[in-house]
C-alpha cells in the first residue's frame, strides 16, 4: 500500500508503508480539507505529528511549506517507513524524528505553531493528550485532534478553546486554540 501526498513541491509523490499494518492513515480528502483550513498557518510553521504512523500527515506540511516537523511514533517499524520517505524525498534534515510513547508529549522539548494528534481510537485519551500538549504551544498556536465521531471533547481543556470541529464519515477534527 502506498499513500499519495496530494500538495506542494512533492505533490503526487507517494510514500510507502507497511502491508496490513494497524494504522490508520488519514484518508486524502480529509487531509486535504485539513491542509485547506490550515493553509494560512502551514509556511514556515514548526509542526508536530503525535502519533505520526507512517507521518503522511507530517510529510503534507513539510510539503506544503511547513519550516520543520517533528514525528513521534512508538512502533519501530514505523520509524523506519517515516525516516526511508524522507530520504527519499531529500528532507531528513527538515524532521526530527521522536520514537516514545506518544501520549507523553509534556516530556518533549520546543514550541511548536501546529500540532496534530491522531491517537488510536481505542485509546479515548485525545482530551487529556490535548491538555499535555498545551505548554507545546508557540503564541497563537493551534492543536488538532483527530478521533472517532462518538469520542467527544470538551469545549476547554486548560489554556485551551474548541474553536472548530469538522465531521468526515465517522471521524473527526476537532481544532483548539488558546484562550
Amino acid at each position: 500500500m502506498s499513500l499519495k501526498i496530494i500538495a506542494g513541491k512533492f505533490r503526487g509523490r507517494n510514500l510507502e508503508t507497511l502491508p496490513g499494518f494497524q494504522t490508520r492513515p488519514l484518508l486524502s480528502r480529509t487531509k486535504k480539507s485539513l491542509f485547506d483550513i490550515l493553509t494560512p498557518k502551514i509556511v514556515n510553521s514548526i509542526f508536530l505529528d503525535l502519533f505520526a504512523g507512517f507521518g503522511s500527515v507530517g510529510i503534507e506540511a513539510l510539503s506544503r511549506g511547513a519550516k520543520k516537523v517533528t514525528f513521534v511514533e512508538s512502533d519501530g517499524n514505523c520509524i523506519k517507513v517515516i525516516e526511508d520517505n524522507l530520504v527519499k524525498l531529500g528532507i531528513l534534515e527538515d524532521a526530527e524524528i521522536v520514537q516514545r510513547d506518544a501520549s507523553q508529549p509534556d516530556l518533549l522539548e520546543g514550541k511548536f505553531d501546529i500540532i496534530f494528534i491522531g491517537p488510536p481510537y481505542q485509546m479515548k485519551m485525545l482530551a487529556v493528550i490535548i491538555g499535555k500538549s498545551e505548554n507545546l504551544l508557540s503564541k497563537n498556536g493551534i492543536i488538532i485532534g483527530q478521533h472517532h465521531k462518538k469520542e467527544i471533547l470538551p469545549e476547554k481543556t486548560g489554556g485551551l478553546s474548541l474553536y472548530r470541529q469538522e465531521k468526515y464519515g465517522d471521524m473527526r477534527l476537532s481544532f483548539y486554540k488558546t484562550l
